[in-house]
């Protein structure tokens, strides 16, 4: 069989030459390539010479002609090269690169969790890579163009797909003289303009789209964990890209044979071993059933060695109360003169602020590799403010916070503190909101029983049962709530008898069933008031949302009780604690973040955020760009798969934290040592008489122990 000769004249630089036989699609090549440094000469002088030694010829780094919209402008160099070849098929590779290019954006995009997903992509030419830039647009509208600056010095980057196609409409016909001017400006002036404002875009993207040749123009710090979207790249310029700080190079040229080659080569050897006398002459199908046959795809390359992917979120934060607006000087200032006539004031005028980006959070690196970064956005009001309002007035800001997330490149939204309980709990941002939302509550819940866990376990003053139930008695206060009902389930497997508060009586009933569907030998009691059993209790979680109101008489805790506030803002202040040092009151929700975490003080130890917060960035190291947890709702399954999400990723429980700051080992055995005196002195509480009326006595469970009853196991066999 004879061997097919197919040569490419590239523009491009001489050092990537190469000389090699192959075989492809059965049969031998014969491969060349030449580079002529940019030198237009040059190219045409190869052409004349070689087209007469081959079957086809590949025009490399010339750029195809225009398809911008519905419009078609042809390349005046590219025409001239075309026409300069007569003995031969010749080709760009335009319509390899035409379907290919395509592919290669959906296969990477499925395969790589989804890397395009709200990334800020900067186009180095959206003319070149307009079929490039119209599949990345399914995923992202962040796209931004370089092309007048790049081509013809004009000091702006265009921002959506429509600028572009209006930039090319205008200036295509004229884009040779326009560029021949912006040509003679003396290189020094012309390389520094140029790299300051391509280096101010590049920092602010997070995929960078273009030649690898032309990736220069931008300095190390803006290629600093970019990820780098380019064809044919070789082993050497992988390394460069690589010292220049780039995270990930993805070649959207399939490597089909045993050295990288662009699609202008393949595309002239498909020609030659076809024997077509036209580019044009090889139909679709034929393609197809050409690379139907094939197992290939996009190259993902780290120039580090090692898998690297960041991805992004965004977090809303808001002040808990009137004291956190004084972080502020000026507020603080303006505050010692009559703080109350300016504080309330200020509260108010805060409240119809818009939202901002209050800190950049980085540093976030998973046990698995993959890194997370992100944005704390504040919206301004306080929670009686977002109370005194309508649903709609949080909406609008919140809607408005994700607006900015979306603009940053945030690729999944969390709601924190009181955003998430106003209204519907998050379903109409979903809803509304053009980036996923979650509530963080599935993390919440499972972090306040584990914090609860570990404090119970540290204190040593209660034992287990034969079945490994904690031999003693919990209460969640809020059970009713989204947080409050999967901690109820949980304890219900845990402890021997559970107790379940809220003033929602019909809520309660329903809760009760499902636990019992659940875990049927439970041992629970319904009571819509918190302060009737809290002398028996060695647990209780706080999960309301009452913004500071009331909730528990303190002074009414068994000595030794663990007090778990999951709620926001707490529902137990600093005052109430410190009226009981023989309890152990925590703040539950803490998560200690893996990695160098670096972001602006949020009240909480370097390192340390809370559950809701943790739950976003577990979602976004995972990849799992979705509204997780909205509703009141919370579904159990996810309780249990954010759990082990968060561990997998390397998060763990913080050191348990109190309304002073986090407890010290002495701090516990201070606690330990009061609450073992106190219990000396503690009065019994008298058991219940039966089942009340009064919806504010416990109700126990069917088939469950009295309410006063402290003896006994529930059942023979417990069902885990």
């Amino acid at each position: 069989m004879d061997m097919k000769n197919v040569v490419s004249i590239s523009l491009g630089a001489s050092a990537g030459d190469y000389d090699y036989t192959t075989r492809f699609m059965g049969q031998p090549f014969r491969l060349r390539r030449f580079g002529v440094d940019h030198d237009l000469r040059k190219a045409l002088d190869l052409l004349a010479r070689w087209q007469g030694e081959c079957d086809a010829i590949g025009l490399g780094l010339v750029a195809d002609h225009l398809l911008v919209g519905t419009r078609r402008w042809e390349d005046p160099t590219t025409a001239e090269l075309e026409a300069a070849v007569c003995e031969v098929p010749v080709t760009t590779g335009a319509r390899l690169r035409g379907f290919l290019d395509e592919w290669a954006i959906r296969h990477i995009q499925a395969h790589e969790q989804r890397c395009f997903t709200n990334a800020r992509v900067l186009f180095l030419s959206g003319l070149a890579n307009y079929a490039i830039a119209q599949a990345v647009s399914e995923y992202t509208h962040n796209l931004s163009f370089a092309d007048p600056l790049l081509q013809l010095g004009l000091p702006t980057i265009l921002g959506s797909v429509a600028q572009l196609e209006a930039y090319a409409a205008l200036t295509a016909p004229v884009q040779r003289p326009l560029q021949a001017v912006w040509g003679k400006a003396p290189p020094a002036l012309r390389d520094a303009w140029t790299r300051r404002i391509l280096d101010r875009a590049a920092r602010h993207a997070s995929v960078l789209v273009g030649p690898h040749d032309d990736l220069g123009a931008a300095g190390r710090g803006a290629l600093d964990r970019k990820i780098v979207l380019t064809s044919a790249i070789t082993d050497e310029e992988v390394k460069r890209l690589g010292e220049q700080g780039v995270g990930v190079v993805i070649d959207r040229t399939p490597k089909l044979l045993d050295r990288v080659v662009g699609l202008n080569v393949i595309e002239a050897m498909i020609i030659a071993a076809l024997g077509r006398q036209h580019r044009d002459d090889v139909l679709h199908d034929e393609y197809l059933e050409i690379f139907g046959d094939m197992k290939f795809a996009p190259r993902v390359l780290y120039p580090s060695g090692r898998p690297r992917r960041v991805h992004r979120f965004a977090f809303v934060i808001h002040p808990l109360s009137r004291e956190y607006l004084k972080a502020s000087k000026p507020v603080e200032l303006a505050s010692r003169i009559a703080p109350s006539v300016v504080l309330p004031v200020i509260e108010k005028l805060i409240a119809y602020s818009p939202p901002f980006v209050y800190s950049r959070v980085t540093g976030i690196r998973s046990p698995t590799g993959t890194e997370a970064e992100g944005w704390l956005i504040t919206v301004g009001g306080t929670p009686k403010e977002l109370l005194a309002h309508g649903p709609e007035f949080t909406y609008r800001r919140l809607l408005a916070a994700a607006k900015i997330a979306e603009g940053l490149g945030a690729q999944i939204m969390g709601l924190g503190a009181f955003t998430k309980v106003v209204g519907d709990a998050g379903v109409t941002v979903a809803k509304r909101a053009g980036i996923p939302i979650t509530t963080g509550n599935s993390y919440s819940a499972s972090a306040a029983l584990w914090a609860a866990a570990d404090a119970v376990k540290r204190l040593g003053l209660l034992s287990r049962n034969a079945d490994g139930r904690v031999a003693g008695k919990a209460m969640v206060v809020g059970a009713t709530g989204a947080i409050g009902a999967v901690c109820a389930r949980l304890l219900a497997m845990s402890f021997e008898d559970v107790y379940l508060v809220s003033p929602e009586i019909a809520k309660l009933l329903t809760l009760r069933e499902t636990i019992l569907a659940d875990t049927p030998d439970a041992v629970l009691h319904l009571s819509s008031k918190a302060d009737e059993n809290l002398r028996d209790m060695d647990l209780v979680v706080t999960a309301t949302s009452g913004a500071g109101k009331k909730i528990l008489d303190i002074m009414k805790v068994k000595p030794g009780c663990v007090i778990t506030d999951v709620a926001r803002p707490l529902d137990l202040p600093a005052a109430e604690v410190a009226k009981r040092p023989d309890v152990l009151v925590i703040e539950s929700g803490e998560i200690q973040v893996p990695g160098g975490v670096r972001m602006r003080d949020i009240g909480l130890p370097d390192g340390v955020v809370y559950a809701c917060l943790a739950e976003t960035i577990v979602l976004a190291l995972e990849g799992r760009f979705e509204s997780y947890t909205v509703g009141r709702n919370i579904e159990w399954e996810k309780v249990k798969e954010i759990y082990k999400l968060g561990l997998k990723h390397g998060m763990r429980l913080a050191a348990i934290s109190g309304v002073n700051g986090p407890f010290t080992d002495e701090d516990i055995a201070r606690v330990r040592a009061l609450a073992l005196g106190a219990r000396a002195r503690w009065p019994g509480r008298e058991p219940a008489r039966g089942p009340a009326a009064s919806p504010d006595r416990p109700i126990p469970a069917r088939g469950s122990r009295p309410a006063g009853s402290r003896t006994g196991t529930p059942g023979e066999a417990r069902t885990r």
